[in-house]
């Protein structure tokens, strides 16, 4: 484990702060990728994934679960403020746990492109320049992302 970590933090770390604003928090992403790591070893199974796509696999939901809580965290706060009608509240969580669930669906790149445009408000010219794309080559990808996240939310409504 101590040898993973050595070979790894690094890389996650800088994963996490290109996805996460905030320093502290992409931190925290990271320890919490190598207590799942730590956790997840015994079970680990190098026939399915090599060990390096099994840790990004790991680092990438965990973004993915910061920015869910992060968003269930502001919902919480609107529905404490103004519980007037529940149905609305409950539609707005089932729509929001279809997402997450197409969201994890989606290919890392497509997801990655959909939380950093719409969760974290950077432009898709942003974007490109963090995935080392070009523009065009990336609104393509955010069309593409956004077209088959569509398909699968059809599917879960």
């Amino acid at each position: 484990m101590e040898q993973i970590y050595r070979e790894y933090s690094g890389k996650v770390l800088r994963y996490a702060r290109s996805k996460i604003s905030n320093p502290q928090d992409a931190e925290d992403i990271c320890s919490a990728v190598f207590l799942k790591i730590q956790r997840g070893l015994p079970l680990y199974d190098s026939a399915r994934s090599s060990l390096s796509t099994w840790i990004y696999s790991i680092a990438h939901n965990a973004v993915v679960d910061f920015y869910r809580r992060a968003h269930a965290a502001e919902l919480l706060d609107e529905e404490i403020a103004c519980t007037e009608d529940g149905f609305e509240d409950i539609y707005r969580d089932e729509m929001l746990e279809a997402l997450a669930a197409a969201l994890e669906r989606l290919p890392p790149r497509e997801s990655d492109v959909i939380i950093l445009h719409y969760y974290t408000g950077k432009t898709l010219k942003e974007i490109a320049d963090l995935m080392k794309m070009s523009y065009s080559n990336m609104k393509s990808l955010h069309k593409k992302a956004l077209s088959r996240l569509k398909k699968l939310l059809q599917f879960a409504i």
